[in-house]
């Protein structure tokens, strides 16, 4: 099957290179510094504005104070209203505020009684002071190009003759609030300074002292050499990042385990070829020795032409051996490169199958192909492909002329997985050597008798690719088909991704 298209805005995302995250003390100070420095702001904030309703509430109570003194000397003479306003308790009111006092009587028909006449009015929609019990109501105002704080207060007055309402208005100048709301901020300003700064001293030095242990590990690291992949201590690190060193420890596991491997495959590989390399060189010093003693005798060509065929076949199985080594290399470490995608086990195994055909009609052998079903299972073709014709190329070499095969797929519906089985007619593998088959080079007593120029390899790379697909291998005695007995069946269960039926 096809790989679904890939579209290009995604194979350029993919490409994209990931942007670089930066430094992690410079980001935790980031998020515990910025939100920190909101914070205070907004605390001076809401600390300067408490702070500037307080001051306003003192200086409006002493306004009040100034504005009843005042109305403690309005009084109803001779039926009219009177002020008697001495210039030493202006001069008092105007040292215990520190600004300058202007005042207002009026009288109780609206007439102006004392102060100063062009006082601003008090404007109709100032709503009486929830705060103090006595008619008094506050405002801002603008006389003589100076903001002033009003206090309009509302004084019974009577005498014998009549009664009514005086209005007092005592406005005082802004200077001394503003003076007072500077000071108000400056001490603000300066105490939440320095907050933020010890704050951000102490942030900073917890910052640095809770990544001291992922420094450790980084120099831990550095300091390690390219052939150390023991595990790092996971006690070292806190909770949170033990995780990413267990993935660390484990991956550096998988990477040991892949280097012995390597390591492994080599040793084997010089060693298995080793032998061959040799008789190689052999056969052809002993042609060279035969042509310089008889270069004319008819009988040193024929001897010479049995030698070149003998190098013909030891060259033969060299290559085979190498292909047998270098898929088995590929099944072991190369199985995860090319990714798993859905692909027909049905179609695979009928391709392998007319393959070998020809290897099968070559030995008289019955080869028959049975499958019902497309299944589709997960995994790498070129890697299923090799799987199912190494089990088709052994039980070729192993059944005898005249035998028959069957090259089966099929489906567990109960497990949901897709089952191949291979059956020959062959002598079959003990059973005391069925696991051990599995091994590289290792090879059945009957194997050696039957097929001496084996590598004992195939199995082998049958199991690996299979382990990498998540699959299972099974070697069991033919028991269902007579014909077949005893014969071998080798079962290859595969997870079923998708069935389709034909």
């Amino acid at each position: 099957m096809k790989a679904p298209p890939v579209h290009p805005h995604a194979a350029a995302a993919e490409s994209k290179p990931a942007k670089s995250l930066g430094s992690l003390r410079s980001q935790l100070l980031s998020w515990l510094l910025i939100p920190l420095l909101l914070l205070v702001a907004l605390d001076a904030f809401s600390v300067y504005r408490n702070a500037l309703d307080v001051a306003d509430l003192a200086y409006d109570r002493a306004l009040l104070a100034s504005t009843r003194a005042l109305a403690e000397r309005v009084s109803v003479v001779d039926g009219k209203v009177v002020a008697d306003v001495p210039y030493v308790a202006l001069d008092s009111f105007e040292t215990d505020t520190l600004g300058r006092i202007y005042y207002k009587v009026t009288g109780t028909r609206g007439e102006f009684v004392s102060g100063y006449e062009d006082l601003p009015a008090l404007p109709p929609d100032v709503p009486r002071s929830e705060i103090y019990p006595a008619l008094v109501r506050f405002y801002h105002a603008n006389y003589h190009n100076q903001a002033v704080r009003i206090a309009a207060l509302y004084q019974p007055v009577y005498d014998d003759s009549m009664r009514g309402i005086a209005l007092i208005q005592v406005g005082e100048t802004m200077d001394a609030r503003s003076d007072l709301t500077r000071k108000i901020l400056f001490s603000t300003l300066w105490r939440q300074g320095l907050l933020v700064t010890v704050a951000a001293l102490l942030v900073w030095f917890a910052v640095r002292f809770v990544l001291r242990p992922l420094m450790q590990l980084k120099a831990a690291v550095e300091a390690r050499a390219t052939t150390d992949l023991a595990d790092f201590e996971v006690n070292q690190v806190h909770r949170e990042v033990r995780p990413l060193v267990v993935a660390m420890n484990g991956y550096m596991g998988r990477l040991q385990a892949l280097i012995t491997g390597q390591r492994r495959f080599i040793a084997d590989a010089s060693h298995q070829l080793r032998t061959p390399l040799t008789v190689l060189k052999t056969q052809a010093e002993l042609a060279l020795r035969e042509l310089d003693r008889n270069p004319n005798d008819a009988r040193a060509w024929h001897s010479l032409r049995e030698i070149v065929a003998s190098i013909a076949g030891t060259t033969d199985a060299t290559v085979h051996l190498a292909n047998r080594l270098l898929t088995l290399a590929r099944a072991e470490h190369g199985a995860a490169e090319s990714g798993n995608e859905p692909v027909s086990l049905t179609d695979i195994a009928h391709q392998v199958g007319m393959e070998q055909a020809r290897a099968a009609v070559k030995k008289q052998i019955d080869l028959s192909f049975d499958a019902a079903d497309q299944l589709i299972v997960s995994g790498n073709a070129l890697l299923l492909h090799e799987l199912i014709s190494n089990l088709l190329d052994n039980a070729i070499h192993y059944t005898p002329a005249g035998g028959k095969i069957v090259l089966r797929v099929r489906r567990d519906s109960e497990a949901r997985r897709a089952l191949l089985e291979v059956e020959d007619s062959g002598m079959g593998v003990a059973e005391e050597d069925r696991e051990r088959v599995f091994s590289a080079f290792y090879r059945a007593p009957s194997a050696q008798q039957q097929n001496p120029s084996g590598a004992g390899l195939g199995l082998s790379i049958v199991r690996d690719i299979a382990s990498s697909h998540g699959a299972r291998v099974t070697l069991s005695a033919v028991e269902e088909d007579k014909e077949l007995a005893p014969g071998l069946k080798v079962t290859v269960s595969f997870p079923l991704a998708l069935s389709i039926d034909s």
